[in-house]
């Protein structure tokens, strides 16, 4: 039985709905083929996605293929409650409320895998981490799993390096049709929509400090050089790092990039990339948020407790005054900024990512028992697939060799 806030809200979410579907042609096309050929006929999936619009599609179209959905979302802030009303109300299994506690949504995350997964397609890899820990018993009835973001294969890696991964992930973050466009162009403009419609001031003429330069970095330090901001970027990695110089960036250590931004960024994937050493450098009125999947890169409790006080700056905005007298505003808590403050990344990305979810779900159904129980690779001819249809989809046609250019291309007798 679904545990959401409130099901008359179905019409609301169901128009949220339609809107991203006429724009998703690619998941439009995958849904007609899973119609004809079923791919997950008698198979149960667990998903752990933001729950709005857009995921909603994407259970649609792996319903479509003959999956039992037993869904949720993985971010308490990202989840919205007329999307999750809607599915609900169509007859599909869904445990998702928006601002549920950490309580509230570990029963969520566990309603759905209580159901007796086959594959399971998770964002953050928190059903993953459940099924290794508290839920061992139903792994025998996993083929596997898909993986959505950065800092849930950062996961899967360092479970698999300690050999405690039982069954295969496919690394969807990882496919050229996914962190090449959603990580870079998805995460750039959804980012500076979270902040700029929850803020409501200007850019130009600001310092960002993006910490990490990454395909996400990339993609925030580059809208924000078109918003006219002054960029600086923050890198553990030297060749990143010497990436952002080239890309005309200004690179500085964090404590030193903290004296001079006005609006802070992080984009790590891990935890206190901003903490109590940082905060009484900041400027007063600075912005601070977090584009990484989970709320740990800016340390909240340090935060909590260096403030003498804290007041509610703005929606969605909470302002921290230190002892030194200067007040740092926190967006969304520290989450996700561009879903805990937007509606996520553009329909058209998320039609490219969910196409790489759905497809790599099907290579699972058809693969079971052929694949290691680790961090698998996208195949090539999936990530061909996607961009073949998204050109098609544009009106785009690229060449192709010819017989000649096969051979020589293939030869070392030139």
């Amino acid at each position: 039985m679904s545990d959401i806030r409130d099901i008359s809200l179905a019409p609301s979410g169901e128009r949220k709905i339609a809107w991203a579907w006429r724009n998703m042609p690619l998941l439009n096309g995958i849904q007609a083929d899973f119609e004809k050929n079923k791919p997950f006929a008698g198979l149960k999936i667990a998903l752990s996605v933001h729950m709005e619009a857009k995921t909603a599609c994407l259970c649609r179209a792996l319903a479509a293929g003959g999956a039992e959905m037993h869904v949720t979302g993985c971010n308490q802030l990202s989840t919205q409650d007329d999307v999750a009303a809607a599915l609900a109300a169509g007859g599909m299994d869904v445990h998702a409320y928006h601002a549920a506690t950490d309580e509230e949504y570990v029963r969520h995350l566990t309603a759905v895998l209580e159901a007796g997964p086959n594959i399971v397609v998770d964002d953050g890899g928190d059903l993953v981490n459940l099924l290794h820990t508290k839920l061992r018993h139903l792994i025998p009835n996993v083929f596997g799993g898909c993986e959505e973001t950065t800092t849930g294969i950062i996961r899967l890696r360092a479970m698999a390096a300690d050999g405690t991964l039982r069954f295969p992930v496919v690394a969807v973050n990882d496919a050229d049709c996914k962190h090449l466009f959603d990580n870079r162009y998805g995460t750039g403009q959804s980012v500076w929509d979270g902040i700029n419609r929850t803020t409501n001031l200007i850019v130009a003429g600001k310092t960002v400090v993006v910490a990490g330069y990454g395909w996400c970095g990339k993609g925030i330090a580059m809208r924000a050089k078109g918003f006219g901001a002054s960029v600086v970027v923050t890198e553990i990695d030297p060749v990143r790092a010497l990436e952002a110089m080239m890309d005309g960036f200004r690179v500085l250590p964090m404590d030193d990039a903290a004296r001079i931004g006005d609006v802070f960024i992080t984009a790590t994937g891990c935890r206190d990339v901003l903490s109590s050493r940082h905060f009484g450098l900041i400027r007063d009125g600075a912005l601070l948020c977090n584009a990484g999947h989970f709320n740990v890169e800016v340390n909240v409790s340090d935060l909590e407790r260096d403030a003498v006080s804290k007041a509610e700056g703005r929606q969605n905005v909470m302002g921290y005054t230190l002892a030194n007298g200067h007040t740092l505003f926190l967006l969304g808590e520290g989450r996700l900024v561009n879903l805990a403050a937007g509606d996520g990344h553009p329909v058209e990305i998320m039609d490219m990512s969910f196409a790489i979810q759905a497809l790599s779900a099907r290579y699972l159904a058809e693969h079971h028992g052929e694949l290691p129980p680790d961090v698998v690779v996208v195949p090539a001819e999936i990530d061909k697939e996607v961009a073949r249809r998204k050109l098609a989809a544009c009106g785009l046609a690229i060449d192709a060799l010819t017989p000649e250019q096969e051979v020589y291309l293939h030869s070392w007798k030139v």
